[in-house]
């Protein structure tokens, strides 16, 4: 796992004591893109947490972006989302 991926996994895990978490790097699927050439990664989170139980799609992911806040955009170019209430 990358450090950023990592980062982004200790980040998560502070915030929302997930019952899943799945960080992939898909950055290497992007090369040549202009977002990669500014050196953001692109990544895709899998997560579950009973913080986004009752919350709309938007409200979920606002969440996760006020999480990663620090690395947006420098480290984080494109961010696709999975994101379900723990059960």
């Amino acid at each position: 796992m990358s450090g950023r991926a990592q980062r982004i996994e200790s980040l998560l895990r502070t915030a929302f004591s997930p019952s899943r978490l799945e960080i992939i790097d898909e950055s290497h699927l992007h090369a040549g893109h202009a977002g990669a050439a500014g050196g953001g990664g692109h990544f895709r989170v899998v997560i579950a947490s009973e913080q986004f139980s009752g919350l709309s799609t938007v409200a979920s992911h606002r969440l996760i972006y006020q999480a990663l806040d620090e690395m947006l955009p420098e480290e984080i170019h494109a961010l696709s989302l999975q994101l379900t209430s723990a059960t």
